[in-house]
């Protein structure tokens, strides 16, 4: 039946109620017109623009509001996230937006070298274009949560290292521009000509085209789970997995020791939230032990659930079925209380974080399409 039509049909999925008949997803807070019209505004001044994606949903990352201008302008498409994405998959990716000519690019935000071969692009596509410009103005967007605070602090670091003068304000002014009536910050990055790339204005929420792309980017992280629910992005992963048979690869496992019965008894202190970046604490090598034999241990589970599972993952109510199971086999495998009241919501966020972080391993959860489907 395929992923899409399951999702339409059942597993509670299709049920999110965001609009009456599946039409457009909107969740677009008024506050944040004003951002909408400065974000347009700014696009129309800028000379490129970098469009950040999640390297895990090259195309569900888009930004379909602004397409229409994003199209019309000298654009690098920026796959972030790269270390969470199957690089064979993304390799695919890249030649895909290459056949269609668009420039793009796989990087990690909070890596430098990787942010500086960004950069490099940026000055070709600016340099071969224009000469005769004494100021260019790059532009970063993207949905929430793909990264581009993280690119923009890299990118500040790099501007710090070219031009020290730029650190006594923090930021460069670029100064007034014909038709601005303000200054706009930015931080300065080449000379010759001059190239600043703008702060980003605003946090922009789009509207998302259909059901599956809006549990993508919740899966993602792009939407708050609790606009979707974690319970229900937690169906939506296990139903991936499953349909793709992604479980059945986990049999072999690592062959580390496992740790004996008294050691997985003791309390642990380390919280599975320590993962996610910008955390104080970094696990020592007890806790390193520890999350690694959480995950194995989710891993077989899911393994031995699918493997002895006699239905079919392309039926709905088969699906559904071994879903159910596995949400019982991951909050043992979680070691979450059996008799907690609310462990089903447990399960759910602990095993999204082990996703999230790239704990379950490296995916890609868009297609990639036909040469002539765009971008």
């Amino acid at each position: 039946m395929g992923l899409k039509r399951i999702i339409k049909k059942g597993l509670g999925l299709g049920e999110m109620g965001f609009t009456k008949g599946g039409g457009n997803i909107n969740w677009f807070p008024g506050h944040m017109a004003a951002a909408t019209r400065a974000i347009k505004h700014r696009l129309k001044i800028s000379d490129l623009v970098i469009e950040v994606r999640d390297s895990r949903i090259p195309l569900s990352s888009a930004h379909p509001g602004l397409q229409p201008q994003l199209s019309a302008k000298r654009r690098v498409i920026a796959l972030n996230k790269k270390d969470l994405a199957n690089p064979n998959i993304l390799n695919k990716w890249v030649r895909h937006f290459d056949s269609c000519k668009q420039d793009c690019i796989a990087i990690n935000a909070h890596s430098r070298s990787s942010v500086q071969k960004l950069l490099e692009l940026v000055e070709l596509k600016l340099k071969e274009v224009i000469s005769r410009e004494p100021t260019l103005l790059v532009m970063v967007v993207g949905v929430p949560n793909v990264g581009k605070s993280a690119l923009i602090n890299s990118i500040h670091q790099i501007a710090l290292s070219r031009f020290p003068v730029q650190e006594k304000t923090k930021r460069a002014s670029v100064g007034p521009l014909p038709g601005v009536t303000q200054d706009i910050a930015g931080f300065k990055i080449a000379h010759r000509p001059s190239i600043y790339v703008l702060d980003t204005p605003g946090v922009l929420v789009p509207s998302i085209p259909d059901i599956e792309t809006g549990l993508k980017l919740a899966l993602s992280g792009s939407i708050k789970d609790s606009v979707v629910g974690e319970e229900r992005i937690a169906q939506y992963l296990l139903a991936v997995l499953n349909t793709r048979g992604t479980p059945l690869h986990w049999r072999h496992l690592n062959n580390r020791t496992e740790v004996s019965q008294s050691e997985t008894e003791i309390k642990h202190e380390y919280n599975l939230k320590d993962l996610r970046p910008k955390r104080r604490k970094p696990p020592n090598a007890s806790d390193v032990t520890y999350i690694e034999d959480l995950v194995t241990g989710v891993q077989r589970a899911l393994h031995v659930s699918l493997s002895e599972f006699d239905g079919n993952v392309e039926d709905e109510n088969d699906l559904e079925s071994v879903i159910e199971q596995q949400f019982e086999v991951l909050q043992r495998a979680l070691k979450i209380p059996h008799k907690a009241s609310e462990a089903r919501l447990m399960v759910s966020k602990k095993f999204l974080t082990l996703f999230r972080t790239g704990k379950l391993g490296p995916f890609i959860l868009d297609d990639v399409p036909d040469a002539n489907s765009g971008f």
